[in-house]
């Protein structure tokens, strides 16, 4: 640290000087200081100068360089005495200085190393006011602050600053001990003036305080966190010394430790799993808490301890109580409850048998469109068996971890679905629903549906392996229930695992049980109505049902009720809330000595209503219940989003009502044809795939071939004029075989000129020679057509047998014509 210079030197200065180089910092006048000099040219220099009056120019250099010539320098310096040389052992000089005054250099005489220059001497510019000496204080008095408690200022240079008489020395000194950047040390060297010099080296003090402030503030937040932790380590170590007099438990750690080990004792393990379970046990217990793989270890065990390792606890299983709650929740679906009961029935049966190979689970999948009750059916069935449930969803899941869980190599692991409902659930024998199946992905981070494959078969199933938990866990007694939309995305290897129970979508008079049974009731419930509040007419469910809500299940039936009931609830609250505003002013006109009746607004409005209805159109009947009919549906509702007239009619030539099958349900599509004079051509339109381009190549040309045989069209015809076909709502993707002979059929009333039977839909694929060929989906597209009031379907004869499958009531009304040949459905559709 440089010191303010005490040795007098009187001497006249010479006017050309050798310049020294200095890579660091510019030196200010009256400092003694070392400088160390390992440039040999410079050694050479300060050679000559000690060999004669030991006087050198120190300046700074610009830009750094090993040989620095005139250029490369600052034009102000500082003239320096040697006052001692050491020679050092590697060829460099360690020198010590006292530097006399600034200089600039106004001439060149030697450019190159050794530089030498003619120079001229700065003398201070020197303001002798009050300004200059409240300055001098300032310094001072701001330099002391800076000092105290500080190590970098030795005694010795707090003295020296005081001992300065001198304003510009003082200002020269304090300027060379801050930590100043060196270009703003050169610019203060450079400022003559003693006053502006003094500013600017109390603008430097002043953010050195403040650099001061925010380092003690750093020190002070970092001393009172060593001192919590400390602090918080010896009452931790007083703690552990108090439990252990006391004989409790040390740490939390031992406390974790007991409790896993009471916990897996109740476990009866054998072989791999009770070797892993006793290493893990003893790892844990060796390991320091502070260690990132202790939690590890400690999530770990925490899930093998909480996994229902022991066998089930005997069920009580009473098939009439199953079946009264699966009536009581859902009605219809008499397959599944069928299955349930007949699951149960093989359980009791088995419950005493010995034999442990034959897996006591069951894999289950629900497909059918949105809204029949899929998902609410696996709560209904693990109540039925009295069994907990556990359901996720794997819509959109792209990743085989969340299946089978993450290696425990990776951060975050943790298990996947499967051995997480257990931990939940805590039994080894619940119901399982696993949501939407057909709707997974796969993405470079697996195939999900693969990795259901191990959790869906019974041959596997039984020592199933996680990822995380990496050890075999009998899943093969959980109640697996599955649910899609539509089984064509799911892959065939996994399809194979499955028993599937098609649900249906439903018909009006089965949604007006429905809604009578559960929607209704769950509807009031929701909206804060009572059941004696709201009536509705059969004729008004019906009409919620082919107006509003004529989809395949009924959840927009649930939705347009709660519509309704909301309105129904503003209007009561609003009714009572006049009612308690006309009582309260009846009683405030009686305690005023005025009698009579109060002619509020809803009086008035009541009064003026002749058909006795309130103001918000809302009928009621006797005892304040509030009648839902028609006139208040649309009221409420809007017009009908599918009008009678909307029901699909081939009412024209060139036209004909055909069923498909979709993932939402059954539905009904119309074929058009027309033809117009031009060259021969066929043009298909209405978004149709391949496979229905092709049955509409097959359709034209058996329609042709019958057209010239037997119903005396030409082959001119045909050669002069253009046929188009199409499928409305061409938005909407379409595709399979089975519209084959409804096109034919559109193609042959074009060409006869005749239309269809009225009220007849039809349905199957038309080969080449004319065969009728079986088709899927007859029960969901025989409710699709019983919804479009159909009364005549047209079916191939080979799906006869599914027939059995349909309900009665589903049938009911409708003639089912089972034909072979494309000339039967003629007969029928065309008559003569």
């Amino acid at each position: 640290m440089p010191e303010q210079s005490v040795v007098p030197i009187d001497q006249i200065l010479p006017n050309k000087l050798p310049l020294v180089a200095l890579m660091g910092r510019p030196i200010f006048p009256g400092i003694f200081t070392p400088i160390m000099i390992g440039n040999p040219v410079d050694v050479k220099v300060i050679d000559n100068a000690v060999a004669g009056d030991g006087l050198i120019g120190l300046v700074m250099l610009l830009n750094e360089t090993e040989s620095p010539g005139i250029g490369d320098l600052y034009k102000v310096g500082t003239a320096a005495k040697i006052v001692k040389k050491i020679n050092l052992p590697d060829g460099g000089v360690n020198i010590f200085i006292s530097t006399l005054k600034r200089f600039k250099v106004k001439k060149t005489l030697h450019a190159a190393n050794p530089i030498v220059a003619a120079v001229e001497y700065m003398e201070d510019e020197e303001d002798d006011t009050s300004e200059v000496k409240a300055l001098t204080r300032a310094l001072i008095s701001e330099m002391k602050q800076i000092s105290e408690n500080n190590p970098l200022f030795s005694e010795e240079m707090r003295l020296n600053m005081i001992n300065i008489d001198h304003p510009g020395k003082i200002a020269d000194f304090i300027a060379s001990i801050l930590n100043i950047d060196k270009t703003e040390q050169q610019k203060i060297l450079e400022v003559l003036n003693v006053r502006k010099r003094m500013e600017q080296v109390l603008v430097f003090i002043k953010k050195e305080q403040e650099l001061l402030r925010i380092q003690k503030k750093i020190q002070k937040e970092i001393n009172e966190k060593i001192e919590k932790s400390q602090r918080d380590y010896f009452l931790k170590e007083e703690l552990k010394a108090i439990k252990s007099e006391l004989g409790m438990t040390t740490d939390a750690k031992s406390s974790e430790y007991q409790r896993f080990k009471e916990k897996l004792e109740t476990v009866k393990f054998e072989g791999e799993i009770k070797e892993t379970v006793e290493q893990e046990l003893e790892k844990f217990s060796l390991m320091d808490p502070n260690s990132a793989e202790f939690i590890v270890t400690r999530n770990y065990l925490d899930v093998i301890s909480s996994l229902p390792w022991n066998p089930p606890v005997p069920e009580q299983l009473d098939l009439r109580k199953a079946t009264d709650i699966l009536e009581k929740d859902h009605y219809g679906l008499s397959d599944v409850k069928t299955r349930i009961v007949e699951y149960l029935a093989v359980r009791k049966l088995r419950r005493d048998m010995p034999s442990k190979d034959i897996p006591a689970g069951s894999i289950i999948c629900l497909a059918g469109p949105p809204g029949v009750g899929k998902t609410s059916l696996g709560r209904s069935v693990a109540r039925a068996l009295g069994k907990q449930f556990f359901r996720f969803s794997v819509g959109g899941m792209r990743d085989e971890a969340e299946i089978k869980g993450h290696r425990r190599t990776y951060i975050g692991a943790m298990p996947g679905k499967i051995i997480q409902g257990l931990k939940i659930v805590k039994v080894k024998d619940p119901v399982f629903m696993i949501d939407e199946i057909d709707k997974m992905g796969a993405s470079y981070q697996g195939d999900p549906s693969s990795a259901l494959l191990e959790v869906l078969d019974p041959e596997q199933n039984n020592s199933f392996r996680d990822h995380y938990l990496d050890l075999p866990f009998d899943v093969s007694q959980i109640f697996f229930i599955l649910t899609a939309n539509t089984l064509d995305t799911i892959p065939s290897p996994l399809l194979d695992r499955m028993e599937i129970i098609q649900l249906p979508g439903y018909i009006d008079t089965e949604k007006l049980e429905i809604a009578k049974h559960y929607l209704i009731p769950k509807s009031l419930e929701k909206n804060g109505l009572r059941k004696n509040q709201v009536r509705h007419s059969q004729e008004s469910l019906l009409h919620i049902a082919n107006g509003y809500a004529r989809e395949a299940g009924v959840r927009n039936f649930e939705k347009n009720l709660d519509k309704i009931h909301r309105k129904l609830a503003k209007v009561l609250v609003e009714t009572g809330e006049a009612e308690e505003a006309a009582a309260a002013e009846q009683a405030a006109r009686k305690k005023a000595g005025r009698n009579g009746p109060v002619r509020t607004a809803k009086a008035e409005e009541e009064k003026e209503t002749k058909d006795g209805r309130t103001p918000d159109n809302v009928p009621r009947m006797a005892g304040g219940k509030f009648q839902v009919d028609k006139k208040l549906i649309e009221t409420y509702l809007g017009k009908p989003i599918f009008p009678e007239d909307m029901i699909k009619r081939a009412d024209r030539p060139g036209m004909s009502v055909g069923l498909a099958w979709t993932s939402m349900g059954g539905d009904t599509l119309v074929i058009e044809a027309i033809s117009v004079p031009g060259k021969e051509s066929f043009t298909l339109t209405g978004k149709m795939g391949d496979i229905m381009k092709e049955s509409a190549a097959i359709a034209l040309s058996y329609a042709r071939k019958l057209a010239l045989e037997n119903y005396g069209l030409s082959g001119e015809w045909f050669e002069k004029h253009q046929i188009h076909l199409h499928i409305p709502e061409g938005a909407t993707p379409k595709d399979g075989p089975s519209a084959g002979i409804t096109m034919a059929t559109a193609l042959l009333s074009l060409m006869r000129n005749k239309t269809i039977a009225s009220r007849t839909v039809m349905t199957g694929e038309l080969s080449l020679t004319g065969q009728v060929l079986p088709i899927g989906g007859l029960k969901e597209k025989t409710i699709a057509a019983r919804r479009n009031k159909a009364k005549h379907i047209i079916i191939p004869k080979q799906n006869l047998r599914d027939l059995d499958e349909i309900p009665e009531h589903v049938k009911k009304g409708i003639a089912f014509h089972p034909v072979d040949r494309f000339e039967e459905v003629l007969t029928l559709a065309l008559p003569g």
